[in-house]
């Protein structure tokens, strides 16, 4: 019976992945006169052809095609895929000074020259994948160049960890901040999680000790620093020494930060980290696990000072809110996980996915609405949580 589900549930997110997710960006969002992809459709579904081009969204449509061809090896995906590859490399890299520009305005020029470390983890998450699907030479080469330009920028030797954000040129920058969501701190766990995530993909393709070394320490970060000792949730935003001002839980990070703390100990293969890495994980799941709803979508945030949650059920959230529990069920055989994973899984295919216009809607607020606000595609609506999602379960149980 379980393994019928398993297969069934393998089934279902191959055909979201094929027969939805994919062919929307790839009919829908490639800009044909400018190049690259377009910068947004509404949540109305209406493109944009003159919005700007986010760093993001272009990086994380070269890693979501990348993975979408080393797995399944259709052309059509090598092609998107280059089409990013090229697009990231001939208008998003700074010639001059390095690094990946934050925005660009609809016909490729530079709009916002910031260096938003995050964008740049990205960046490397993308090329990183093009390389495991294709071996391709140019894409590790600007892979490692933005890893160098990371290591000699941002990271801060005196006190650990990296710097959110810095000018074209590599000097302080006033507002550090990635979206006005967020509090303008140096240091951030958001940062951080998605800069051991392309490192993690980036020693999968090249096999360097001083990138390993800096693996293991975010790793021993995330346990030592941004982890909640008491809570086990993970705190958000950090002064350059660590400290932290803020009560305030992310429910979607928490699930989300589980599984890919756990995959940079694999991927890397040091025992004794993995011995430390996976109680931890385990915990952080479960704490996780008190954003879940009976039907087993998550809410968004717990702002905890301020006594306010915000209920909203956020498509990234759910995403990573499947990956999250199939990862616990996968390595330490947890039945009730994997029942959580179908029932948020059942959640988006009944609520999220758009049937009439394709992709999944950006949330439902808490009321049980469609949220038609926020974009259906944009500079933070890619294709990567959700395509992830599907991939990582076919790769786990199918492939």
């Amino acid at each position: 019976m379980k393994n019928e589900k398993i297969n069934l549930f393998c089934v279902e997110v191959k055909a979201e992945l094929e027969q939805n997710i994919l062919p929307f960006w790839m009919k829908k969002m490639t800009d044909r006169e400018h190049g690259g992809f377009y910068g947004r459709i509404t949540g109305k579904d209406v493109l944009e052809a003159s919005a700007s081009k986010g760093a993001i969204l272009n990086a994380r449509i070269l890693w979501t095609f990348s993975a979408a061809y080393r797995l399944l090896h259709k052309e059509k995906y090598l092609e998107t895929a280059t089409r990013a590859k090229r697009y990231l490399i001939d208008h998003f890299y700074d010639t001059e000074f390095g690094g990946i520009y934050w925005e660009l305005d609809c016909e490729g020029n530079p709009l916002d020259t910031k260096k938003q470390i995050y964008a740049i983890g990205f960046a490397i998450y993308g090329l990183s994948e093009y390389v495991r699907a294709t071996g391709d030479a140019e894409a590790l080469d600007y892979a490692c160049r933005l890893f160098e330009v990371i290591e000699k920028y941002s990271f801060d030797a005196e006190k650990n960890g990296y710097l959110e954000a810095l000018t074209r040129d590599w000097r302080p920058i006033e507002d550090m901040r990635l979206s006005d969501k967020d509090e303008n701190e140096k240091k951030t766990m958001n940062t951080h999680l998605h800069i051991l995530e392309p490192y993690t993909n980036l020693y999968r393709v090249w096999k360097d000790e001083r990138l390993k070394k800096q693996i293991v320490n975010l790793v021993n970060l995330f346990l030592e620093k941004i982890l909640d000792a008491k809570t086990y949730h993970l705190n958000l935003f950090f002064e350059d020494d660590w400290t932290n001002k803020y009560q305030i839980v992310s429910y979607g990070h928490d699930i989300e930060a589980s599984w890919l703390i756990h995959e940079a100990a694999l991927v890397v293969g040091d025992q004794d980290l993995l011995k430390k890495v996976e109680p931890a994980i385990v915990k952080i799941a479960e704490v996780a696990d008190e954003g879940l709803n009976p039907d087993g979508s998550m809410i968004y945030e717990n702002f905890v000072s301020k006594g306010k949650i915000d209920r909203e059920l956020h498509w990234w959230v759910q995403a990573e809110n499947v990956v999250g529990h199939v990862n616990l069920f996968q390595h330490f055989g947890d039945e009730e996980a994997l029942q959580i994973a179908l029932r948020c899984w059942n959640f988006i295919q009944t609520k999220l996915v758009d049937k009439v216009h394709g992709e999944w809607h950006w949330s439902l607020y808490a009321d049980g609405t469609i949220n038609m606000k926020d974009d259906k595609a944009g500079f933070w609506k890619c294709p990567y949580h959700n395509g992830r999602m599907c991939m990582e379960v076919l790769e786990r149980f199918y492939l």
